[in-house]
Order: structure tokens, then C-alpha cells, then sequence
């Protein structure tokens, strides 16, 4: 079955053959001296988009986007998918990336996290001798990232030596937690933060702490991090920041109504794609 659609949809997924030489010619290299992993993580079945990761966005599937700005940023010594479905599997090879598994069904669950799938593809990526400095999870459903926003992270992770790097953005005012309230059990408003009085909440917005939520653009991590004893998570104990100053760069498509936005902005964005 996964054959006939492919079939039947070879041309409106697939690049043209001129575009597939050109994407495997790009060779890749260590960037300043380090091997950057970039692993994007692509599951099928997804809920509020159906067939989202091969949805056509702007002439061309949703994930081809996410692919294209690894390779042009020019940091990674490997583009690798992880997913479960074959028919993604196949668009992501004509487009330029590695699929060296398909993901076990097991790790490919509605409720399954990031962490299991990141250990996975590093396990068996270790098995065959390769161990990065750096693996970069990039989500498809972000797919107005820029490769300069990608190459400006690697270089805090050259010149800094965290643990990872996070993309983030500013938390718009109105969300800024010093403002936000809960209903206690006696059904009275209190401050979420402190359970002080509302009346003690700040006023003025330029009085409000700065204040970061994570934007979807990447994770990137030291890649032993996964090895590591006791170890669940990929952040370890020094994340540094990374600014997005553009909010259209971080849009992440999960609804229908995402979708709509990403149609509507692909306009303003395409020519920085």
C-alpha cells in the first residue's frame, strides 16, 4: 500500500531529478572542527493534521523545509530522519536526508517523548561507530526556521561549551507569570507564583521580569549527554540561550488552524527560505 501511494504521489512530493543531484552533492563537513548530528524527528500519524509532515506547504511537503535549512546552514555532518512511516521515509531520502531505521513502533506513540527517540537513533548511530559532538532535534512542524539561526546556535555551542543550547522567546506580557493567577479551593483568587493577594501583582508592564518560554526552532545538546548514568533528559546542567528575535521563525504547526498561518505567512517567508 505504502508503494501505491508513493507511486501515485511521486510527482507532488518528490523534487525534480535536477534538484535531487543537487542536494546530494552538498558534502557534508565537521563545522569548526566539531561533527554537529542534525536529527529530525518525524512520526506518522499525526491528530490535528492529518499527514502534516508530507503536507504540501508552498509547492513542496513540510518536511522538505526543515531539511533544506539543515543543509544550507551548513553545520551538519549528518541530516538524519527518524520516523515510523515509510511513506515519509521515502520523501525524506529524495530530499536529501539519511533514514538508516525505521522507528519501532513502540517509540512511535502519541504519548511517547523525545528523550527514548533521541536515545534510540544515538544508540544505534553508536553501533556503527558515529558519535557526534552535538545532535540537533529539529521538528518538521517548524518549517520557517532560517539555516543562519542554526549556524549562530552551533557557534555558542563552539565557543561556550554548554551542555545544550535552547532556542527561546520572550513571553509577550500579558503571559508573563508575575501576572498570572489561580482559583484556590475556597474558589478565592491568588497569585500563581507566590499565593500572594491579587492587589500585589505588578502593575506596569516595564516593571515585569523578563521572563523566557522555548520556541520550536531546535534542542541542541552534547551528544555523551544520552550516555551518561542516571540521565533522562537532554539538557544537563548548563543550557545557554538562544534568542529568536523573529516570532514568524518559531511558528509551530500542530493545529489546522497553525496550518492556516503558516499558508498565510508563507508569503512574507519564502524569499528567506
Amino acid at each position: 500500500m505504502a508503494r501505491a501511494r508513493l507511486r501515485s504521489s511521486r510527482a507532488q512530493f518528490f523534487p525534480c531529478e535536477e534538484t535531487i543531484k543537487r542536494l546530494l552533492c552538498v558534502r557534508m563537513a565537521t563545522y569548526k572542527g566539531k561533527k554537529f548530528l542534525g536529527l529530525i524527528t518525524a512520526r506518522g500519524g499525526s491528530k490535528g493534521v492529518p499527514g502534516k509532515n508530507i503536507k504540501m506547504l508552498g509547492g513542496k511537503p513540510l518536511l522538505a523545509y526543515t531539511i533544506l535549512a539543515a543543509k544550507k546552514s551548513g553545520i551538519f555532518d549528518r541530516i538524519i530522519i527518524s520516523t515510523d512511516d515509510e511513506v515519509i521515509a521515502s520523501v525524506a531520502r529524495e530530499w536529501g536526508a539519511e533514514v538508516p531505521f525505521i522507528r519501532p513502533p513502540e517509540l512511535a506513540q502519541d504519548s511517547t517523548p523525545h528523550f527514548p527517540v533521541v536515545k534510540h537513533t544515538l544508540e544505534f548511530l553508536a553501533k556503527e561507530n558515529y558519535q557526534p559532538d552535538y545532535a540537533v532535534i529539529l521538528q518538521p512542524t517548524s518549517p520557517f526556521r532560517l539555516p543562519r539561526q542554526l549556524q549562530e546556535a552551533a557557534d555558542i555551542a563552539i565557543e561556550k561549551t554548554p551542555d545544550s543550547v535552547l532556542s527561546v522567546m520572550e513571553v509577550p506580557p500579558q503571559f508573563n507569570p508575575a501576572k498570572q493567577m489561580q482559583v484556590r479551593e475556597d474558589g478565592v483568587l491568588r497569585l500563581f507564583n507566590s499565593g500572594l493577594l491579587i492587589g500585589k501583582r505588578i502593575p506596569r508592564r516595564q516593571d515585569l521580569p523578563v521572563c523566557y518560554m522555548s520556541a520550536a526552532l531546535f534542542y541542541m545538546f552534547r551528544s555523551g549527554l544520552i550516555f551518561e548514568e542516571g540521565i533522562s533528559d537532554f539538557y544537563g546542567e548548563t543550557t545557554l540561550p538562544y534568542f529568536v528575535e523573529d516570532p514568524r521563525t518559531a511558528l509551530d504547526i500542530d493545529t489546522m488552524e497553525d496550518w492556516e498561518k503558516a499558508e498565510k505567512l508563507f508569503a512574507e517567508m519564502e524569499a528567506y527560505l
